[in-house]
């Protein structure tokens, strides 16, 4: 059988929805967290950095790379964040978690497009605006997610999905990508 741990209260099932309002709520949800997370903060941490004297680091195209990152990693995100919506039956937050496990679109590649994303938006951003204390945010942010976000969401998937979450873990990894998809017979 599958073992239950204690998770924290925040992790909930979604109650059962249409696609549409799952949609919804998802674009909500990208419209807070990127708002917060890769302009307010950020923003703030530029400003930081230019009242004590530190100096945005320039070079030829930066922002040019900055913007073309930004847009894949953006679209990496809300393929990853729809895919969710659509096909799991909930949010990507853990307090309207899918329904179903999800094994399609991005995360036939990787396990953590999202998190993937988020991670290479706030990168873009660090590199379009020159902002040191930027790149060591989205670094301590993979750091914190991956040594306490993602154990606590695997958790709830071992628990909620069981030997079909561990298949997938087997098949597909965290962080690096898989090039070729197995093609399911059956």
């Amino acid at each position: 059988g599958v073992q239950t741990c204690a998770l924290p209260i925040w992790f909930r099932v979604a109650r059962e929805a249409s696609p549409a309002w799952n949609l919804a709520k998802t674009f909500a949800q990208i419209v807070v967290f990127w708002s917060t997370f890769l302009y307010v903060l950020p923003a703030g941490m530029r400003w930081v950095e230019a009242a004590i004297g530190v100096a945005p680091v320039t070079l030829r195209g930066q922002w040019a790379v900055g913007v073309a990152l930004f847009l894949a990693c953006s679209a990496l995100g809300i393929w990853s964040a729809v895919t969710m919506a659509w096909r799991g039956g909930g949010t990507p937050l853990p307090v309207d978690a899918p329904r179903r496990m999800v094994i399609s679109g991005p995360y036939r590649f990787i396990r953590n497009p999202m998190a993937l994303a988020g991670l290479g938006q706030g990168m873009a951003v660090a590199i379009a605006t020159g902002s040191w204390l930027t790149v060591a945010y989205v670094l301590a942010g993979g750091l914190m997610w991956n040594g306490i976000a993602r154990p606590l969401e695997e958790a709830d998937l071992r628990e909620r999905f069981g030997v079909e979450f561990e298949a997938y873990c087997r098949e597909v990894k965290c962080w690096w990508p898989r090039l070729r998809v197995r093609r399911r017979v059956g």
